[in-house]
Order: C-alpha cells, then structure tokens, then sequence
C-alpha cells in the first residue's frame, strides 16, 4: 500500500515539475517573442511620428506661404486703390476741363477779331482779355498749365505739327507759330498744341550743283 502510494506521489511530482517546466518554457517563449517584436513595434512608430511631424512641417510652409502671397495682394489692393483714389483726386476735372477749353478758344478768336478802335470793340475786347485772365486764374488754381511753344524744339508728346514750312529765321525742328495752344493737367496731357514747324530751307538748284562739283 505504501509502495504504490509512494509510486503514485512521486509520479504526480513528475508530473508537476514537468508541467512547471512547460509552462516555464511558455512563459520565457513569450517574453522572447515580446522581446523581438518590441523594437520593431518601436521603429514603426518612430516612422509614424516622424512622418506625421513631416507633414505637419509642410503643412505649416503651405499655410505660411498663402499667408504670405495674401498678405502681399491685400498691399497690392491697397496701394491700387490709392492710385485710384490719387489719380482721381488728380485728374478728375479732366472732362469738364476739356469742355472749358473750347470756351477759352472762342475768347481767343474773339480777342483776335476785335481789332476796331471803336468804344464798342474796345470795350468788348477788354471784356474778353479779363475774362481770359479769370479763366487763367482758375486754371492755375487747378494746376491746368497752357502750352504756347513758340521758337521751342518741336516734341512729339506735347505738339502736333500741322505743317512744316521752310524758315530762315527759326531753326529746324523748331516751332513757328501755334495754330492753337495746348493744355496739360497735373502734367497729363488735356490737348497737345497744333504748331508750325520749321525745316531747313531748300538749297537753290545752282547751290546744289555746286556741293555736287565740290
């Protein structure tokens, strides 16, 4: 009886270490596999957090540069509208002032007609040369200047030549006389002056023969 007793303690022993060792090994067979998957787990995350942080990088240029190009537009706009603004503000009497010169130049016409000695001449010319002055007052007061360039070198921007005409006394490419003066505003143009140029005279035909001789 006690034999078989101790037969069966000692096989229950055996089998006890051996379930011991099993699970022993199952538990160290885990904690290798722990082991080995940790850094990998680790280095994917690295991965993870270094490309989230790439992104955030490059969403943060994106959002900085469009703040940056809107910045720059909302400068442009602003710096349109005060030219706008500016040039309003400038050149806004541009039509009426237009209109007013057709006025101007029937006062002048009027003046230049008005050669008589009578009172009634008289006085209508004087009448004309003082509103002339009153026009020329309000003028400068808009900084509308007159162009009147007499004997001055002939320029494109400002004239228009109505005729070249040969001339001893003025030089060529020169003004002659002014067929109607211009007007310019704040240094914009209003009416460019119709003038008279000057070109050199035409050589006598025996002159030219001889410049050919010589």
């Amino acid at each position: 009886m006690s034999h078989q007793q101790s037969s069966h303690e000692q096989q229950s022993d055996s089998e006890l270490i051996a379930e011991v060792l099993e699970q022993t090994g199952e538990a160290l067979a885990d904690q290798t596999e722990e082991a080995e998957t940790a850094p990998a787990n680790e280095e994917n995350t690295v991965e993870v957090l270094q490309k989230q942080l790439e992104e955030a990088q490059q969403q943060a240029a994106d959002n900085l540069d469009k703040a940056i190009r809107t910045l720059a537009e909302m400068e442009n706009l602003k710096k349109r509208v005060q030219k706008d603004l500016e040039d309003e503000r400038k050149y806004g009497l541009t039509k009426f002032a237009k209109e007013l010169l057709s006025v101007l130049d029937s006062l002048e016409l009027g003046i230049q007609a008005a050669t008589g000695d009578s009172p009634e001449v008289v006085k209508l010319r004087e009448g004309s040369e003082l509103t002339m002055k009153q026009f020329e007052t309000v003028f400068a007061k808009f900084n509308i200047e007159t162009i009147d360039p007499t004997g001055q070198p002939f320029n494109p921007e400002l004239h228009q030549a109505m005729v070249m005409q040969p001339s001893s006394t003025v030089a060529p490419n020169h003004v002659i006389t002014v067929f109607q003066k211009g007007y310019v505003l704040n240094g914009r143009l209003l009416r460019p002056a119709m003038v008279v140029v000057a070109k050199a005279e035409d050589k006598p035909a025996d002159s030219a023969k001889i410049d050919e001789q010589a």
